[in-house]
């Protein structure tokens, strides 16, 4: 049976104070700062080159700040080698050893732990069972699909179990259903046990399905930490406003806590807004067909599944897109008319020429 992580009590389990780490000269991280909470579902999400895979390596211990510190449970752990940090770890490459069985693999940390033969397999029977893996202790590597070694590299992680679990993109490799499924098993899986986890991603849908919250990094620093539903529908800036979710970017002028966007005036969420001309964002979900509002013709619909997303060109040139039910079906061509039904979630001052 796999027990839960030891925990202190209530309170910040992992917190980053500071972290700086360059590499030959570019700054990766840069003055990074985050608390995790005791059980805490975290997903790192940025693009390429933000700096969220660093942070992660920096509190495994592969690599050292260079400014800044570590804290688990309140003590300091920037100066322990990674095996004094108590982490399981998970990476987009499997790493099973080959030579191994799945249940010997599991069974790894425990051995490097002096733990006796019995113990060990009992332990890596548990932990397989955990993940769905129990009938699949004596199969090896080549035998078992991606998402069946992910899952005993998962299971491998639990184990021995750690305080915190680190996740470097461990679904990017699989295939689209996998994915879900994978993900899905993981946040279960964290539920029960209540492990503190640090989750890295490129992936939005990943980051917002599982967290409890979502830091969108960019430049080394976090951008804005949130709620993945605080984040989708109230981003703090327009970078995290343009990369979680989709919006439309439009032109629009300011008056009064409004926001004037093609004769349709949208109250903002902070009304204290200076007045002046802005670019506006806009969620597709928020802008919707009608037989008045502003005039366009159709460039493109697309089927997603449960709902469609359609292009619409206005006059002045700007594509909107909008999503709606699968039941309406625009033809590419066909004039339409659109209507905004929702706040801005994000507001730019437009740059004055000549400032």
């Amino acid at each position: 049976m796999i027990q839960s992580p030891r925990q202190s009590g209530p309170g910040a389990v992992v917190e980053f104070r500071g972290v700086v780490k360059e590499f030959a000269g570019h700054r990766a991280l840069a003055g990074f700062d985050l608390t995790l909470q005791a059980g805490e579902f975290v997903a790192l999400l940025g693009p390429s080159g933000s700096g969220k895979t660093t942070a992660l390596r920096v509190l495994a211990g592969l690599e050292s700040a260079d400014v800044g510190t570590i804290t688990i449970n309140g003590a300091d752990v920037s100066g322990l080698p990674t095996g004094k940090r108590d982490m399981g770890m998970v990476f987009q490459a499997y790493s099973l050893f080959p030579h191994l069985s799945a249940g010997e693999n599991v069974e790894f940390g425990l051995r490097m732990r002096k733990v006796n033969a019995a113990e060990r397999r009992s332990r890596a029977r548990s932990a397989l069972a955990l993940v769905g893996l129990d009938a699949h202790y004596d199969r090896y590597a080549h035998q078992l699909s991606g998402g069946q070694q992910q899952r005993v590299a998962l299971a491998r992680a639990l184990v021995t179990e750690p305080r915190v679990l680190l996740l470097d993109e461990p679904l990017s490799a699989l295939d689209a259903k996998v994915r879900v499924q994978l993900r899905e098993e993981i946040r279960r899986i964290q539920t029960e046990l209540g492990i503190t986890t640090l989750f890295v991603t490129h992936d939005q849908d990943e980051a917002l399905a599982v967290a409890d919250r979502v830091a969108v990094m960019r430049a080394g620093n976090i951008e804005q930490v949130d709620t993945p539903e605080g984040l989708y529908a109230r981003p703090g800036s327009p970078f995290v406003a343009d990369f979680v979710g989709l919006s439309n970017r439009v032109p629009g002028v300011v008056r009064n806590g409004f926001a004037q966007v093609y004769g349709t005036a949208l109250p903002l969420v902070d009304p204290s807004h200076a007045d002046g001309e802005v670019q506006v964002y806009l969620r597709p979900e928020d802008i919707e067909f009608g037989t008045d509002g502003v005039s366009g013709v159709v460039t493109a619909s697309s089927f997603l599944g449960s709902l469609r997303r359609t292009g619409v060109r206005l006059e002045d040139g700007t594509v909107l897109f909008t999503q709606h039910s699968v039941r309406v079906k625009p033809a590419p061509g066909e004039r339409v008319h659109l209507r905004f039904t929702g706040a801005p979630v994000s507001v730019e001052s437009s740059p004055r020429l000549g400032a």
